[in-house]
């Protein structure tokens, strides 16, 4: 199986392994004050400054079960009963989240623009006095452009108002944002463990305990922590801010080797040039994206946000791109990484596009 689906999720690195395998029996507690104790504390500790070194230097690092986790605890913590503005193809987990608050929370959706990205003039005129929070992506999960954070930061802190990035698919691999006061990110979107996450928070910025009970995590928190999943979280970081630089240029090749195997008859979705290369979201004329994956068995590749895959229903951020159904419908997203080869790229391009042949040439 050729594995382009780096966006849902990646594959673990062996580094990483190593690093979950002395915790893998349980070990102990990282919160009981005895020498085991204090032992899967340390490595908890190591882990934070291995995921915090990628992070701005003027804040906290919090471990959550995910990012879902992470952004319903920045929104919930600064969203104060006043405006958010919330970018229209943001991940579920943050459209979801600002939905739910509607009751309590003006809530503008901000549109992007035909490229996926932010109109920075549009933001200025929505993002106002009395704004509490601008929520932005920095990557997009589903069509990898690139938003300008720090400027839509500049706004909100002009406005009175805090932001939130969501960083799950730049951390490690693009530079991050200096002046975001909330940063949420992902173990398992680099190369780390499913089920730990963290949410950076700026010194000052409002943050209100999310969950309740034994009081970890500086008492924001609550919930024992995995010592397993935390060390895997800190390799996996530490292996990403080692490699940013090689990874990056690995799949900048892949991703011109990628377009130029499929050919003139996919049409790119979202910015071609402020995007993240690794992710590639393409669409042909008359292509059901369905079928597709189903007839293309030999390689695992997506029709967008695996959060959203069984709705059923287009998907929410290509139609923010101006998209009709038919053309949400026949698009793909390929994505790719650290350990994909360029053998794997072109067999994988040949297959697709021979099974999109068939569907258009039916024998």
């Amino acid at each position: 199986m050729i594995y382009l689906d780096y966006q849902a999720t990646t594959p673990l690195a062996p580094e990483a392994r190593a690093a979950m395998l002395p915790w893998l029996d349980g070990g102990a507690n990282p919160h009981a004050a005895h020498k085991l104790g204090r032992a899967a504390k340390a490595a908890v500790e190591v882990a934070r400054d291995q995921v915090g070194a990628l992070l701005p230097s003027d804040g906290q690092v919090y471990f959550t079960s995910g990012a879902t986790e992470a952004l319903n605890w920045a929104i919930r913590s600064a969203a104060k009963g006043c405006k958010i503005v919330v970018l229209a193809n943001e991940h579920a987990a943050a459209l979801d989240t600002v939905s739910a608050l509607r009751s309590y929370n003006q809530v503008e959706i901000l549109p992007v623009s035909s490229d996926g990205l932010v109109d920075l003039e549009q933001a200025r005129y929505a993002i106002t006095q009395g704004t509490a929070l601008v929520i932005a992506m920095l990557v997009n999960n589903e069509i990898g452009v690139i938003q300008p954070i720090d400027e839509l930061a500049e706004m909100a802190h002009a406005a009175g108002a805090s932001l939130l990035c969501d960083a799950v698919q730049g951390y490690g691999r693009v530079p991050l944002p200096t002046k975001a006061d909330y940063i949420a990110v992902s173990a398992h979107k680099v190369h780390g463990p499913i089920g730990v996450g963290a949410l950076w928070v700026r010194t000052g910025a409002p943050l209100s305990p999310f969950m309740h009970g034994g009081g970890q995590e500086g008492g924001q928190r609550s919930g024992t922590l995995s010592p397993m999943l935390c060390a895997g979280f800190g390799a996996a970081a530490q292996l990403m801010a080692t490699r940013q630089e090689a990874d990056a240029a690995h799949v900048a090749a892949l991703a011109a080797r990628f377009r130029a195997a499929l050919g003139s008859d996919w049409i790119l979705n979202g910015s071609a040039t402020q995007r993240y290369a690794g992710n590639l979201n393409v669409r042909r004329e008359g292509l059901d994206a369905t079928r597709l994956i189903s007839d293309v068995r030999e390689v695992a590749f997506s029709a967008g946000s695996a959060c959203a895959s069984g709705s059923g229903r287009p998907s929410h951020v290509l139609r923010a791109l101006g998209l009709i159904e038919p053309q949400a419908r026949a698009s793909i997203r390929l994505g790719f990484g650290r350990y994909t080869t360029p053998d794997e790229i072109d067999r994988a391009a040949a297959l697709i596009t021979a099974a999109a042949d068939q569907q258009r040439s039916p024998t």
